[in-house]
């Protein structure tokens, strides 16, 4: 289902006409998201992070410079996020990584060739698990994804969460003003623990070029965890964008300028002693599992 929409207020989007689409995913929710369409059936699709939208700044710079080039974009919103149907639910990697398959079968039936699958944060996770599960999409990018899932919760949750936890069946994550924002549950909570990057990375097809970028000032997921998937990740490429946080909130052209590079490019090099120094990134090659990840944890 599309209707058209209003002029947004985004960057320069210039070379594209945007649609609303809503596709229905195995539950019946429905996922609301942007096509832009840039006059060719290679199509990237866009996939947000934990309690984020679409409309996030960084997608709508990738946007930008995507169709700019020629290359169609689809942006939309997990369930329980954004304009989409459903509750928002934490943890849920994997029950999103089936609304991504519901987006790709829908624009698949409609022969547009899926070029690639771009997640940022916990949506780097989520095209991670659907490379490991489906194997039809033979490029994939993690930008600042988590692969040890069992950290970074004391931030959100506190130290003694699973106290809590057990204690209650759920705990009240909570604003500043004390106001609910989400509830995380028992079932919930193990939903994240129970996923294993790990198992994901070696499932992922050889012939899947992976690129994880990730910046070396991000305050919410270490760079370690991006030396991980480079190290478990076949045929791998990894960035790391010097002075990045974790939006990129500085670092928007350069980030825009190394996902075209990967795009444009026909296959990860045989990098296991390379080191290149591109402007402010560092550029990583990894196939199997090289000796230069553990020289630069």
């Amino acid at each position: 289902m599309a209707e058209r929409l209003p002029t947004a207020k985004e960057p320069q989007i210039l070379e594209s006409s945007q649609s609303r689409v809503e596709i229905l995913n195995k539950y019946g929710e429905r996922l609301v998201g942007v096509l832009h369409d840039a006059g060719s059936k290679k199509l990237v699709i866009l996939c947000h992070g934990f309690r984020s939208s679409k409309d996030e700044s960084i997608f709508l710079n990738l946007t930008s410079a995507l169709t700019n080039q020629g290359i169609s974009v689809f942006r939309f919103d997990f369930a329980g996020n954004g304009q989409s149907d459903g509750i928002f639910r934490y943890g849920n990697y994997r029950r999103e990584a089936e609304d991504l398959r519901a987006v790709i079968l829908y624009f698949s039936e409609l022969k547009y060739e899926i070029s690639a699958i771009l997640g940022h944060s916990k949506g780097g996770n989520v095209v991670l698990l659907y490379a490991s599960v489906y194997h039809d999409v033979h490029i994939v990018i993690n930008l600042s994804g988590r692969f040890a899932l069992d950290r970074g919760i004391e931030g959100r949750l506190g130290r003694d969460f699973m106290q809590r936890i057990e204690k209650d069946g759920f705990i009240d994550v909570k604003d500043r003003t004390g106001k609910v924002e989400y509830w995380v549950t028992e079932e919930s909570l193990k939903d994240r623990l129970d996923t294993d990057m790990h198992a994901a990375c070696h499932s992922i097809d050889k012939e899947c070029r992976v690129l994880t970028i990730h910046g070396s000032k991000d305050e919410i997921v270490p760079m370690e965890d991006a030396m991980e998937f480079a190290k478990l990740i076949p045929n791998h490429k990894l960035y790391i964008m010097e002075g990045a946080n974790h939006s990129y909130a500085a670092h928007q052209g350069g980030l825009a300028s190394v996902v075209l590079d990967f795009l444009r490019s026909n296959q990860v090099e045989d990098a296991d002693t390379m080191r290149t120094e591109l402007g402010s990134c560092y550029c990583f090659g990894f196939v199997r599992q090289p000796s230069l990840a553990k020289r630069e944890e």
